[in-house]
Parts: C-alpha cells; structure tokens; sequence
C-alpha cells in the first residue's frame, strides 16, 4: 500500500486496530479452550492440532500484514498478490480448522451465549447451514470478493486509501475462512464430501480464470504506478501466483477428501474379494452325466 505522509495516521491507527483484533480473538479463543478442556480433559473435543492450526493463522494474519510480506506488496502487483495468497490459501484455511465457534462462544459471557443460540436456532440460519446453501454462499462470496478487488478500480481505490485496503483484507480473509470452516471445521459442521469436492472445484474455476486473464493479458490492465518496474512481467507474475498456488492447494484438498472419503465407504461396506488360490474347489456333482 503505497501511503503519503497525510496517511501514516490512518495507518497506524489500522495497524493498532488490528493487533487490538489478534490480540482479542486470540485471547477469547484461548479462555474457549481453557474452559473446555477444564470440562472434558485435555486434548478432548477439541485436539491439539487445530488450537495449534488456529494459533498459526494468527501469525498468518500478522506476517501478512507487516514485515518483508507488506514490504514486497509496497513495491510490486506480485508482491501484493503474494500477501492476498497468504491470507486465502495460509490464514483463512488455518483459522477454519480452528473450529473456533465452540471455544469463542464458551468465552462469550451468558447473555451474549444464549443470543447466538437462539440465533442459531432461528429458521433463517438454519436454511443457511444447509449443505447445499452453506456451499453455493461460500463459494459466491469467494468467487464474488476475488474478483471484484482484484478490478482496476477498486484495487487501485484500495491502494491509495489504507481504510479500503484494510477492508479488502478482511473480505479476503473473512470470505476464506467462510470456505474453508465447512472443509476444515469441526466434523460435526463439515458437508457432505460430494458436496465438498464440487465447492472445491466451483470455487477454483473463477479463481483460475482471473489467474489466467493477468497472465495471458497482452498489456498491463492496471496503472502503471501500481506495478513493479517492468509492468506486464510484473501482471504477468501475479496473475501465476494466484493461478498456480490456488489449483494446487485446491486439488489437492479435493483429491484428499476424495481418498478419504473411498477408505470411509471401504470401512463400511467392505469388498467379499477372494484370491483364487484361497477357493474352495467346488462340490462334485451327483447324478447321471448327460452326454
């Protein structure tokens, strides 16, 4: 983000809003599991590995949005698309296999606690979880928020005022963790694995398409001073960051829930295949021969 001096409040005023946001929601999580645990024991309900995977898209979010990562967004189109890869492919997947909705609502005081229960409960939230309509939501808003900051205007628009690229990151980070929470989150929430596969796919073919449109693009379709030095390399770039890394990270997502869904069905219902060599030679006939 390419900020003037009449900026660097409004920045410093975002980035101290954003680790207040880390810090808080590190904080709520962290009382979540500390509570649940004392309940049911240590490492129950809630493993290890995704209080460990929630902690890292944290520190994703943090690596994202300062140090050599923001340094590079400041100089190239690819630099900053490498900061939105980290937050779709890095930060948004972690914090869904967090599944921080039962330790942020335990930390909620009971007021609040039996307002989101109810909310829950309600007819509308609950035609929103649905399979179906949970997947065509998350992969619409994706396909939605993908494209649209990454027009010329309003990437541009983002880049001249750090309170819409603040915004862009949210969207990229909250429409991620949109996705991926019914993937990754708890198997209690998770869809179908049908249904899985065909948002995995649904959600990469427009993600591909954008890719693929800032690769083969014949000249630079966003202003010069928003790109690097050689600005069609720079497009160019870009555009194979985000191509290349989404496909791999989503196929091989589907490819893993695919597997692992075949071994489910193999465990229960499992093939009767017998070796030839372990048959039993088949009872002889009684009765007249008919030549």
């Amino acid at each position: 983000m390419r900020a003037d001096g009449s900026d660097d409040v409004a920045v410093g005023l975002l980035t101290m809003l954003l680790a207040v946001g880390v810090a808080l929601l590190a904080a709520g999580y962290g009382r979540g599991v500390h509570e649940l645990w004392a309940r049911r024991g240590l490492g129950r309900i809630l493993p290890a590995w995704r209080v460990a995977a929630f902690g890292t898209g944290l520190l994703c979010v943090l690596a994202a949005q300062d140090g050599p990562l923001a340094a590079a967004a400041e100089r190239s189109f690819a630099g900053h698309m490498t900061q939105h890869m980290v937050l779709l492919l890095g930060a948004g997947p972690l914090l869904a296999a967090g599944a921080a909705g039962l330790p942020l609502t335990l930390a909620c005081p009971p007021t609040p606690r039996r307002w989101l229960a109810r909310l829950r409960a309600a007819g509308p939230m609950r035609w929103l979880r649905r399979p179906a309509v949970l997947a065509i939501t998350a992969g619409g808003i994706q396909a939605v928020v993908l494209w649209f900051w990454h027009l010329p205007a309003p990437y541009l628009a983002a880049e001249q005022q750090p309170v819409l690229h603040a915004a862009e990151h949210a969207c990229f980070l909250g429409s991620a963790w949109l996705l991926w929470a019914p993937l990754l989150g708890a198997p209690r929430h998770r869809l179908p694995v049908p249904v899985a596969m065909l948002l995995l796919i649904g959600t990469m073919l427009p993600a591909s398409a954008l890719g693929a449109t800032l690769t083969f693009a014949p000249h630079p379709l966003y202003p010069v001073p928003v790109l690097g030095p050689d600005p069609l390399a720079d497009q160019q770039l870009a555009g194979l960051l985000m191509w290349a890394p989404m496909d791999v990270a989503v196929l091989a997502a589907t490819l893993t829930a695919f597997l692992r869904w075949l071994v489910g069905l193999q465990r229960q219902r499992p093939e009767r295949v017998t070796c030839p060599e372990s048959r039993s030679p088949l009872p002889a006939r009684t009765g007249r021969v008919v030549p």
